[in-house]
């Protein structure tokens, strides 16, 4: 199971947004933050519950009680660096059945090796 910092580090990364941005919506510093993410400060519950409502996620998922998250499902928005989902499910339709199939079983690997 993840630690919270890290789930509020990979779900701020996910979305390409910087520290500071997130420290100025909760209202405190860009290192008090930082420190958040790095462990090095305990995170505060009324900073779960206001993270929980900037993702749009559950404070369960935040706290590895749910693992409902899917990431980025807008298929317009960056997925993944300049990548968009629209991106990737266009390449994987032009992908053959049979290494669409390879890539799934390759999902299911990574997704168990967690």
């Amino acid at each position: 199971m993840k630690e919270l910092r890290t789930v509020i580090r990979d779900l701020r990364e996910d979305n390409d947004i910087k520290q500071k941005t997130i420290a100025e919506y909760l209202g405190v510093s860009q290192q008090t933050y930082s420190n958040y993410e790095n462990g090095h400060r305990e995170i505060p519950i009324w900073v779960v519950v206001q993270l929980s409502k900037y993702y749009k996620v559950s404070t369960d998922y935040l706290l590895g009680a749910d693992f409902g998250y899917l990431g980025n499902t807008k298929l317009s928005g960056k997925y993944l660096g300049d990548t968009t989902m629209h991106d990737v499910v266009y390449d994987l339709q032009k992908l053959k059945a049979k290494d669409r199939r390879d890539l799934l079983k390759y999902i299911k690997f990574l997704k168990d090796a967690d």
